[in-house]
């Protein structure tokens, strides 16, 4: 009776949990990209596939496997993750390795990303987006409970150098856009544990002209430099996309031309259901549903602050603003690009754009996400119970500290 008891009370460690408000934004998102790579890839669909929905067939599916992707990871205890970050850190570590392997490693768009095994095109760059915030988050609570977070030697070089080498191998696909988006969130998990602000100024700048001679030293990436500085007067060439893009989204005014209605789509804006989607979102639903994307993010945003501040322990607080930090630069990326405010880099907007890998990996963090954002919540209300008999733990603050 007691081994069925512990089997059990184990069991239910397991169970799906969910904050309905995360859930909710997140399924909106999800819901919203089907239906905008429908209408974004619809014209090419119809020249490459004699098939409209070719696209927005295959979108839905992974939507559909993203669901369960997304239950899986609801249904994971932080303390399970936080016991195999290793294992996780060391299979992305292999999986980015063996990618770069000519035969195993797929080129697409002059970037080999892809592994493929069987029918499934798997990207070895998203698993290490999980497996290094899963890992910072165990090494950064371990340094902060020690008191070892202030210096530098151990507090923030070792968190340095494992992203660093994630960079070297993500650069030799090449993938410098997924490589920023690490370097940040890794900087965004320090800040908040309590490294020194200096170490982490003089840190940022040692990377600027690594930065710089990574920009200078490739040819593509001067190209999008040049067309990021003055894309009108290269409106023919380099400037071509960015250009289209901005006369995309800006096509829209407040109600949007209505959806199905983009002329945009029809090959003048390349990439309009991948990495682009975005400006289609704002020609047919205009700013009325760009709010309500950036609202949607700003959800997920707010509620995972929240639950980070009100956890008792400092792997779940930095593994929840981790997670959601990651989906908040991918986003400000995709949008940056699409206003020109920033280079093209090739990254998805998260939920929102075409893409298997990127969709379910989106929606399996999500799901980890989510119910952390429960289990904060869970924690705020026992809190304050305590006056009832119901023990509670403190909530974390930012910086390091305890409340």
């Amino acid at each position: 009776m007691k081994t069925l008891s512990r089997l059990s009370a184990r069991l239910a460690e397991f169970r799906p949990r969910f904050d309905l408000p995360t859930l909710c934004a997140v399924l909106f998102l999800v819901g919203l990209g089907v239906v905008m790579v429908t209408t974004a890839s619809s014209a090419l669909a119809a020249q490459q596939n004699h098939d409209v929905f070719f696209y927005a067939r295959r979108q839905a599916i992974f939507a559909l496997v993203g669901v369960v992707a997304l239950f899986v990871g609801a249904a994971l205890p932080s303390q399970f993750l936080k016991k195999h970050s290793y294992p996780l850190l060391i299979t992305a570590f292999v999986l980015l390795v063996l990618v770069l392997i000519p035969g195993i490693g797929r080129v697409a768009g002059g970037a080999r990303r892809w592994i493929e095994i069987g029918p499934i095109s798997l990207q070895a760059g998203e698993v290490m987006k999980l497996a290094l915030i899963v890992w910072l988050a165990r090494s950064l609570s371990e340094k902060v409970q020690n008191g070892h977070i202030k210096t530098f030697t151990t507090g923030v070089l070792p968190h340095l150098l494992m992203p660093g080498f994630a960079v070297l191998l993500l650069l030799g696909e090449p993938d410098f856009g997924t490589s920023m988006m690490l370097l940040l969130v890794t900087f965004v998990l320090l800040f908040v544990a309590g490294a020194r602000l200096g170490l982490l100024f003089a840190a940022v700048m040692g990377l600027v002209p690594v930065a710089l001679h990574l920009i200078a030293s490739s040819d593509y990436r001067m190209r999008r430099m040049l067309a990021f500085l003055d894309p009108w007067s290269h409106r023919q060439n380099i400037g071509y996309q960015i250009t289209e893009s901005l006369m995309t989204f800006g096509s829209g005014g407040v109600f949007g031309a209505g959806f199905g209605e983009s002329k945009q789509k029809l090959f003048f804006l390349p990439a309009a259901h991948t990495d682009f989607v975005f400006a289609i979102v704002g020609e047919e639903l205009g700013f009325i549903g760009v709010l309500a994307v950036l609202g949607a993010f700003a959800l997920i945003g707010a509620r995972a602050l929240k639950a980070a501040l009100r956890r008792n322990e400092p792997f779940g607080s930095y593994l929840t603003i981790g997670l959601a930090a990651l989906l908040l630069v991918q986003m400000l990326f995709n949008v940056s690009v699409v206003l020109g405010l920033v280079p093209t880099k090739g990254i998805t907007l998260p939920f929102v754009s075409y893409g298997g890998s990127s969709l379910v990996s989106s929606m399996f963090m999500a799901g980890i996400l989510v119910r952390l954002i429960a289990e904060g919540v869970q924690t705020h209300e026992g809190r304050d119970r305590g006056s009832t008999g119901v023990s509670a733990g403190r909530g974390l603050t930012l910086r390091g500290g305890v409340a």
